[in-house]
């Protein structure tokens, strides 16, 4: 009988989802923006994606091993930061840059923090602002569309007119996986139907985001300037695969409520008012310093417990 019991301290909470398998729906949801941007932009895209995630997981590796950890490789998170970091590059990007981005990411930001669920952003972003910081050049070096322009976002900071329609199947230029906005969100929807996210972060992402972009964008309630900025740059990756990290977003339902919230209103001051096109990767950053504060202040209190009355008013 005493062989049937398995004691353990709570939460006795089970769920057959581990790690891994997260990480790899995480992965096949990432494909059709991958597979896109390799047709898109050409092989050596491919070889940016490749050369990014060997970097990740052989960092993570040789960390674990030169410090005798137990070697975590195997739940593929550094394949995710790899996919994710490389998706941010343009495909003019020197391959020993991806090198430098991926190391970043997982050594820095993933690893010197206690590896995954101790870094307090998310590595992949964190390694692209570095990478923009220390060389712009490279990093906004975007190949020319058919028409020899740049990105839909620089056009229309620009004043200039852009197509919203190859902005949406992504035959425009930009990075290589933010460009086709209906390849994301097949992956998106895959997310959502595994259950893997909910839509609660980017939806109000995109609801404030859009908000702000209706009174603050200078074009009124300009449905098509709107739509244009929606699809444009990396929102709608950053929005379903970057904001939504579970380590670096809020526990509680009304914590991921004004977390979405921030990231809109951060992206919209970014884009609107700051020097650069984009802005959500700072966005996102920035609001991941936030999530300790805002998970304290949206944490419920726990059953039976009452909040301890101002002295002032015990006295009364």
């Amino acid at each position: 009988m005493g062989a049937l019991l398995n004691v353990s301290s709570s939460p006795h909470v089970r769920c057959k989802l581990t790690t891994q398998k997260i990480m790899l729906a995480v992965i096949i949801a990432l494909l059709p923006a991958t597979i896109f941007g390799i047709l898109n932009f050409g092989p050596y895209s491919l070889v940016l994606v490749l050369v990014t995630i060997g970097t990740c997981v052989l960092t993570e590796y040789v960390f674990n091993l030169v410090l005798k950890r137990k070697q975590t490789v195997n739940d593929l998170s550094a394949v995710v930061t790899g996919l994710l970091l490389a998706l941010n590059f343009p495909s003019t990007l020197p391959w020993y840059l991806a090198i430098v981005g991926g190391f970043f990411a997982i050594f820095f930001v993933k690893m010197v923090f206690g590896g995954l669920g101790q870094n307090f952003m998310n590595p992949a972003l964190a390694a692209r602002c570095f990478m923009v910081i220390s060389f712009a050049g490279y990093m906004t070096n975007f190949p020319l569309d058919a028409m020899g322009r740049a990105t839909p976002l620089t056009r229309l900071k620009a004043g200039e007119g852009v197509d919203v329609f190859k902005m949406f199947i992504g035959n425009t230029s930009g990075t290589i996986g933010e460009t086709s906005v209906i390849a994301i969100l097949i992956g998106a929807i895959i997310l959502l139907a595994l259950g893997i996210i909910d839509i609660t972060i980017p939806g109000m992402y995109i609801l404030t985001f859009s908000i702000f972009i209706l009174l603050f964008g200078k074009h009124g309630f300009d449905m098509h300037f709107l739509t244009a900025h929606l699809c444009g740059g990396g929102l709608m990756l950053g929005a379903f695969f970057m904001a939504t990290d579970y380590v670096t977003s809020p526990i509680t339902t009304k914590g991921r409520i004004i977390y979405g919230a921030i990231l809109g209103i951060l992206t919209g001051l970014f884009r609107i008012y700051g020097a650069s096109a984009e802005g959500v990767s700072f966005a996102i950053i920035f609001s991941n310093l936030l999530v300790p504060l805002i998970d304290k202040i949206s944490m419920p209190l726990p059953f039976g417990y009452n909040k301890p009355k101002k002295e002032g008013k015990a006295n009364e």
